[in-house]
């Protein structure tokens, strides 16, 4: 590069000369003249602005490495950082997946709360309650006083529930348990011996009428019996003190309780809010 700018001054230093010789005008070799000079007044300002810009980029480049000698000092490691950005960032898309996951949840819950307050036009409950979904009937609508045969009031009950349940596409396939509740009187004796079986035996009933085929001498719900369960749960899990009748009235229940699938398996309250 630098013979070419030598020869390019030599060039332009002997076109004077080479104007003259040739008969141009005095007018014609100053304008050249002017340009030549011109010309190198250029090339000196362009060589001053390369050395400048050269020395801003190695004042750039030493404060730079300045910085990364004070971050290291104070023990600030920048494959750290980045490393630690890129974590936050597969945290953060973790998190938007989580939510976006949840949102879905939400909108099958809320379409299965929707299907299920239906039954609450027959005067049931349909509440969520230690992390399920359950239809509450009242016991004593049910059965009688230390009982197990249904009532025909409570055959009634069941077999519209049944139909709901039976009639739509989604809730028949979903799983169901069948758990029965006492108050908290001590129960010696008996058939049953204690309130857990008495809860069991229950369960058992309701469960039976459920699953029967509806067809028969004695209709039933017509509901698939494999995606039912019972179980009894005596005293154990009360919905309010056993402190007076009234109370102890609402702690004998019967519940369908929805069972969860594995995707639903989150607190189902927080979806309430």
């Amino acid at each position: 590069m630098h013979w070419r700018r030598s020869l390019l001054l030599a060039s332009l230093a002997l076109a004077p000369l080479s104007l003259a010789a040739c008969g141009h005008s005095e007018e014609e070799w100053q304008a050249k003249l002017r340009e030549s000079r011109n010309l190198t007044d250029s090339l000196a300002q362009e060589r001053d602005a390369h050395k400048k810009s050269e020395g801003e980029l190695d004042d750039s480049r030493a404060q730079i490495e300045q910085l990364k000698q004070q971050l290291s000092k104070t023990g600030v490691d920048l494959s750290n950082l980045n490393a630690e950005a890129r974590e936050q960032r597969l945290a953060l898309d973790k998190l938007r997946k989580d939510k976006e996951q949840l949102d879905e949840i939400r909108k099958r819950f809320d379409m299965l709360k929707q299907k299920l307050e239906t039954l609450t036009k027959l005067g049931l409950s349909v509440t969520v309650r230690n992390n399920r979904m359950m239809i509450q009937l009242p016991g004593d609508v049910l059965f009688d006083s230390g009982k197990v045969d249904l009532k025909p009031e409570g055959q009634t009950i069941l077999t519209k529930i049944a139909e709901v349940i039976r009639n739509d596409a989604q809730l028949v396939k979903r799983t169901f348990q069948v758990a029965g509740h006492t108050d908290g009187k001590v129960l010696t004796g008996g058939p049953f011996k204690d309130n857990w079986g008495l809860s069991v035996m229950r369960a058992r009933e309701v469960l039976t009428f459920l699953v029967a085929p509806v067809e028969t001498k004695k209709p039933g719900g017509g509901l698939p019996a494999e995606k039912w369960s019972a179980s009894g749960y005596g005293e154990t899990d009360p919905v309010a003190p056993n402190d007076s009748p009234e109370q102890m009235k609402r702690n004998r229940r019967v519940e369908l309780v929805v069972v969860p699938n594995v995707e639903e398996m989150l607190d189902l309250k927080s979806l309430t809010k």
